[in-house]
């Protein structure tokens, strides 16, 4: 079936987009390289479609279905959706997600290139021509302009190339495209989202949430928009979650239960009264571990699986009979992103812990009872702060001692708490031996980067300090605010120091980090944290919105899959989560899913970042600070292969 057949059938609606089919995810590198890929006549892949009755069909959207049976596009959403928005110049009835992905694409009649709208590069030159415009209106109308433009015509050969080009351009909409179509009675959902995971086993699988979160828009369409609205409330306040996180805090408390198919029996009306009841829990859940815990944006909430478990819990207990459970709550919670509760397996561990805590009076022991089998043993040790990069899970353990733990700012002297600098003032990642200078004393990315080298401090200060010698700020800082070293728990040994001494500084300062983690935790387990005066709510504070980040545990796995893959070929693995900042005044630009800063082979290739899913923008900023982009693992493996492996083997 060619596409302009296509794009017809998508308006008659007898192709439609399931319900249970994500949104549009694709960002404008990939729109490009499907144009290019057409207009050079390479293949771009076949469609999967599934007929079924109309009167039977979940479809996405609220466009009219054609009578009798319709066809359900499986696989070839994104692109079948990026086609439909460049030729008809708006996205289809189905559509869900950004449309200035697809749109205001021009293509360059000199280099074949495909680009987006820029006034700069392409006002006043005729030669690049709105892809669009040129699908509505046809190639002579605008053969008739090139050859009417003197600039394009006085060159007979150009001429004739970009009459040859702008033709090639329009027969995309004759392109054919390959359609396999599943049918049969016994296709249900179930059946048809396991095929679609079969053959689109290369991209996105859907998760069992969005099976779910389907048959629940099938008898209430606007559950997924009531939904994207506590996610944008939450966002805006810095925390960002998915979807799928989101419905199954829904299903923990309407069921007590991890696995979704537990929602089947839940009402439309119970699952309004849900996303309610959510709503609220989440709420006081963010609101504790920002006020109590001092985790007060996305970057170290730490373990977001586990907010499920304490909402059910909140649910169940209808608030805290006194501030000793809730800290012993606040307890488990920091020790659940220590140790990595919901890391592997997040679904049966989940439902272990729902478990333990249903109908039972002492569900908190037996909830922490559950981390010591596990542990054996809920101590920190020096050797857990031994981690590099922000991706550690000490990481919002060290944010976390900052906050509440009475750490002062060195220039100001005052309490880097949340409450005491204001809505404005956010904390900033500073290394206490400035990277440049241990770099050029020899020491390696993983000791430079390593978590004991790391404080924070306001964005003023930070830009103070600068790069400046340990020996020569601390000096300074100490004698203008006496104890001030101590509150970040910096080594108070002047030989520590020094450059020479950076690998014994560490040591020092992991010593005391334990120290002071095991302090506080026993404090907190104990409940005698003292109780803060502040109670303004941490969704009421506007946050600026920093792009990218890891979305949910499946993405983490093929991740950490990738990271293995490159270990095992000698590689550098990579940092997980790496925060892009900025080399004038230190503020995070963008949280790159996979990143190797200096390059995989470091310090002779460049910067190379894995972004999945993410959006325009993160891809944007990778790529203006240097990084070369892969938006699959699949591409990033190639490039090694093709331009790393083959390398070091020759």
């Amino acid at each position: 079936m060619n596409l302009n057949t296509i794009l017809d059938q998508i308006d008659l609606g007898s192709i439609a987009l399931p319900e249970f089919q994500r949104g549009y995810v694709w960002n404008r590198d990939q729109v490009r390289r499907l144009m290019r890929s057409l207009y050079h006549g390479y293949p771009v892949g076949s469609l999967l479609t599934w007929e079924t009755n109309t009167e039977n069909a979940d479809a996405r959207g609220d466009g009219q279905l054609s009578a009798g049976a319709v066809k359900l596009l499986l696989d070839g959403q994104q692109r079948i959706t990026s086609l439909y928005g460049i030729v008809r110049g708006e996205p289809p009835a189905f559509f869900q997600g950004n449309p200035d992905r697809f749109l205001n694409l021009y293509f360059n009649l000199d280099s074949e290139e495909f680009e987006f709208y820029g006034p700069v590069k392409m006002k006043d030159d005729s030669r690049w021509i709105n892809v669009t415009a040129l699908m509505k209106q046809g190639a002579g109308n605008f053969i008739g302009r090139v050859i009417k433009d003197p600039k394009l015509s006085q060159d007979e050969d150009k001429l004739d190339l970009y009459i040859a080009r702008l033709n090639n351009l329009a027969n995309i909409k004759e392109r054919i495209f390959h359609l396999d179509n599943v049918t049969g009675e016994g296709k249900t959902v179930d059946v048809v989202v396991e095929i679609f995971n079969e053959v689109n086993s290369g991209g996105t699988k859907l998760s069992k949430g969005d099976l779910a979160l389907a048959k629940i828009c099938a008898a209430w369409p606007q559950a997924r928009a009531e939904m994207q609205v506590r996610l944008e409330k939450w966002e805006r306040a810095g925390f960002t979650f998915t979807l799928d996180w989101l419905l199954r805090c829904i299903n923990a408390i309407l069921t007590g239960e991890a696995v979704f198919t537990a929602l089947d029996d839940v009402t439309v009306a119970e699952f309004q009264q849900g996303i309610l009841r959510a709503e609220q829990l989440i709420d006081t859940a963010l609101n504790l571990i920002a006020g109590r815990l001092g985790l007060d944006h996305d970057r170290v909430l730490g373990s977001r699986y586990a907010v499920p478990l304490m909402i059910r819990y909140l649910d169940q207990s209808g608030g805290f009979p006194n501030a000793k459970e809730r800290d012993n709550l606040l307890f488990w919670y920091v020790h659940s992103t220590l140790w990595g509760r919901y890391s592997v397996s997040t679904e049966t561990t989940l439902r272990q812990d729902l478990v333990a805590i249903e109908d039972n009076e002492n569900a908190l022991e037996a909830l922490i009872g559950q981390l010591r089998q596990n542990r054996g043993d809920l101590k920190l040790y020096a050797r857990d702060f031994e981690g590099a990069t922000r991706g550690s899970r000490f990481y919002p353990m060290l944010y976390m001692m900052t906050r509440v733990w009475s750490a002062r700012d060195f220039e100001m002297g005052t309490q880097l708490n949340a409450h005491l600098l204001g809505k404005q003032n956010s904390l900033q990642l500073h290394h206490i031996f400035p990277k440049s200078k241990l770099y050029d004393h020899g020491y390696t990315k993983y000791l430079v980067n390593a978590l004991a080298n790391f404080t924070f401090l306001t964005q003023a200060t930070n830009l103070q300090v600068s790069n400046r010698d340990p020996v020569e700020y601390f000096d300074y800082y100490e004698s203008k605010h006496p104890g001030i070293l101590k509150s970040h728990w910096i080594p108070e040994d002047r030989e520590l120091w020094q450059y020479e001494n950076y690998p014994q500084f560490l040591e020092a300062r992991r010593q005391l980090l334990a120290a002071a983690a095991n302090d506080f935790l026993q404090q907190l387990g104990s409940g005698n944290i003292a109780e803060s005066e502040f109670t303004e709510s941490v969704l009421e504070r506007p946050v600026e919105s920093i792009p990218g980040r890891i979305e949910g545990a499946e993405e983490e796995q093929r991740l950490l899959e990738c990271m293995a893959w490159m270990e095992d070929r000698g590689l550098p693995e990579g940092d997980l989560e790496f925060e892009l900042v900025s080399a004038t005044d230190n503020q995070v630009l963008a949280v790159l899913d996979l990143a190797w800063e200096n390059g995989i082979q470091t310090g002779l290739s460049h910067p190379v970042a894995l972004l999945i899913d993410e959006d325009d923008h993160t891809l944007e900023v990778a790529q203006r600070n240097g990084f070369t982009c892969f938006t699959t693992v699949e591409q990033l493996q190639e490039y090694v292969k093709r331009d790393i492996l083959v390398l070091e083997e020759s």
